[in-house]
């Protein structure tokens, strides 16, 4: 597959062009950066630019979309967060009303404080924690039932932990409904080359985000918007340009470029080669330790009920030179992709049996809880641009949510701006090993 971003700023280097243009560093190939500073421009002539792509940057997005099969995906370099932010203008544009499983991550929560969205809550059904739940089809029934006014249904899948929801049969729902069904696919831009597809796009979803950088070779800040309805193929670009920088990374845009060089020649025939080494590495460790109901490359050690603590194992797995995605004393969670080499599982098998056999067994009580909703006391939007303060976890009880400030990962949100923080709150709030939390100024 071509790769016409790439291909214009290799040329572009190799031409020893005066650059007198940004960025400042003008090329300069001795420096410390120099190779990337070589391919680092902005939007001079033959470039294109990506909020009006009608050229080489509209070449490469048009590739991504026939790989994905979607009707248009267009580029971010903003990472997903942009991708939600433009998700949910669209459906403040459509004066859609806003229905979102609670494990959101916290830049939904900032663009809907930026968008003035209200947000109709669905709690998933938690299991360990609060990173990961299954999600109900009859609580989206009731919730879409409960209104008639045009609605949108927000899910994150996979989420953290690499669960996935059923995609297919929530589309079928919202669209019964009249309801556009959003996706948070951020961990799951690999899922359209499994041997059956599991992309949000194939599956039916209205409106997806991919972080490319999560599970594919590109670089961080490298997301993808895709849409299955025509009538948003217009307006992708103007919902991006509204948060996105006017000087967008051409090197994060290069990079997604080669992934589709890369997908259209290489990434079936590496994940049908990863299939049975991630199969091989569950086996051999089952005795061991209890993996989480997750999408392949995800490997989700359910720490507590294996005996043992999840901090712990991570820190001996760094002693063996591995580096988890995120731990806490329930889970450990490791991310592989189709891009991961055959000696990195071979190192990640020896690694965590390593780990297994320097930990302390423990006995860990696993969450057994439901959280519910706190009450409500101010929109979100007015408790996020509110004075505020930052209080101890102990003192805030009673208090209104300012501005969600939780660590990422999880930035699963356990209080809303605007909401009132409980005693359920302040006990996951230390769980998670939050210590202080941002509160509106009384």
């Amino acid at each position: 597959m071509d790769t016409p971003i790439y291909d214009f700023l290799r040329s572009y280097a190799a031409s020893g062009t005066l650059r007198a243009h940004m960025p400042g560093h003008k090329g300069n190939t001795d420096a410390e950066l120099g190779e990337l500073f070589a391919l680092d421009i902005t939007e001079i002539n033959g470039a294109d630019s990506l909020f009006e792509a009608d050229g080489i940057i509209a070449q490469s997005e048009h590739n991504t979309s026939r790989l994905y099969g979607s009707k248009a995906s267009v580029f971010s370099a903003g990472g997903s967060t942009l991708c939600i932010q433009a998700m949910l203008a669209l459906m403040k544009q459509e004066r859609r009303r806003v229905i979102a499983v609670r494990n959101v991550h916290r830049a939904f929560l900032n663009a809907a404080a930026l968008l003035r969205l209200d947000v109709q809550w669905i709690m998933p059904r938690y299991s360990g924690g609060i990173l990961s739940g299954e999600l109900q089809l009859a609580d989206v029934a009731a919730a879409l039932a409960a209104d008639h006014t045009p609605a949108c249904v927000y899910v994150t899948s996979p989420d953290y932990t690499g669960r996935l929801a059923d995609t297919a049969a929530l589309a079928r729902l919202c669209h019964s409904y009249g309801a556009k069904l959003l996706v948070d696919n951020a961990h799951g831009a690999h899922l359209a080359f499994m041997e059956k597809n599991q992309h949000p796009i194939a599956l039916g979803a209205d409106l997806c985000c991919d972080s490319a950088h999560k599970m594919l070779p590109a670089l961080t800040g490298a997301a993808i918007l895709h849409t299955s309805c025509e009538e948003y193929v217009p307006r992708l670009k103007q919902a991006t340009s509204l948060f996105g920088s006017t000087s967008p990374s051409y090197l994060i845009m290069a990079s997604l470029d080669l992934c589709n060089r890369y997908i259209s020649e290489s990434i079936r025939d590496d994940i049908a080669a990863a299939m049975p080494r991630l199969a091989e590495l569950r086996s051999a460790l089952s005795g061991i330790y209890v993996f989480a109901d997750s999408e392949p490359f995800h490997i989700t050690v359910e720490a507590a009920e294996s005996g043992f603590c999840g901090s712990e194992l991570a820190e001996l797995l760094r002693k063996e030179g591995v580096e988890c995605e995120y731990a806490d004393d329930e889970l450990v969670i490791l991310l592989m992709s189709p891009f991961s080499a055959e000696e990195d599982y071979r190192r990640l098998q020896a690694a965590l049996e390593s780990a297994a056999s320097g930990a302390s067994p423990v006995c860990i009580e696993p969450f057994s809880f439901q959280p519910k909703l706190p009450q409500m006391a101010l929109a979100i939007c007015e408790a996020a641009f509110a004075e505020s303060e930052e209080i101890p976890v102990e003192e805030a009880e009673g208090r209104i949510c300012a501005s969600v400030k939780v660590p990422c990962p999880p930035a699963i949100p356990i209080a809303v701006s605007g909401e009132l923080i409980d005693s359920e709150c302040i006990d996951l709030f230390r769980a998670y090993g939050i210590k202080t939390v941002l509160v509106v100024k009384n």
